[in-house]
């Protein structure tokens, strides 16, 4: 004959696991953690979602930005004249005056009055206009601006007497080429 079981008490979740067989069990385990694994899964994948569209809503916010920022146009050309008048005045501006009126003034002498000095920065010459009493003392003043350090050579362009003037003065033009330091 075979044992019968009685059992007079209630049933409940301890006496289901204590009739449960064990694979039973063993599946009811790995279906728990299962189901964890898959929970905990979702939840990173929610976040990496959340993330993406995080970030694709701040580069849509960035486009967005630049699109209200209006575009540089290209800069127009300047035009030629316009740029050899700028170009001319900053080599004007460039000039090495300290050095060229230091020059001047160590060669200048009390018999020779400077008229004018008119200065050609793209050939680094200056073209003096000078009175002087006699052509003894322009050529000493021609010879002074020669024997100057920041001058490579002296030369007299042209040279008159001024009839108009009671003491009848001598003036004379002299160009001058300065060294490139």
């Amino acid at each position: 004959m075979k044992p019968m079981r009685i059992d007079f008490a209630t049933p409940g979740w301890r006496a289901v696991l204590y009739r449960a067989h064990p694979a039973v069990l063993a599946a009811g385990v790995l279906g728990a953690l299962l189901l964890v694994t898959g929970a905990a899964t979702g939840v990173q994948a929610t976040k990496k979602q959340a993330a993406r569209e995080e970030s694709l809503r701040a580069q849509q916010r960035m486009q967005a930005a630049a699109a209200r920022i209006p575009e540089r146009k290209p800069e127009t050309a300047i035009p030629e004249a316009q740029a050899v008048a700028v170009n001319a005045a900053i080599l004007q501006l460039n000039l090495p005056w300290r050095q060229l009126q230091d020059a001047i003034a160590a060669a200048n002498t009390p018999a020779v009055a400077l008229l004018a000095l008119d200065p050609d920065p793209r050939k680094q010459t200056l073209k003096i206009t000078a009175e002087a009493k006699n052509s003894d003392d322009m050529v000493g003043y021609i010879e002074q601006l020669k024997q100057q350090e920041f001058f490579s050579g002296a030369s007299l362009l042209r040279h008159e007497v001024n009839e108009q003037d009671p003491n009848h003065p001598l003036r004379f033009q002299v160009e001058v080429q300065w060294r490139a330091r």
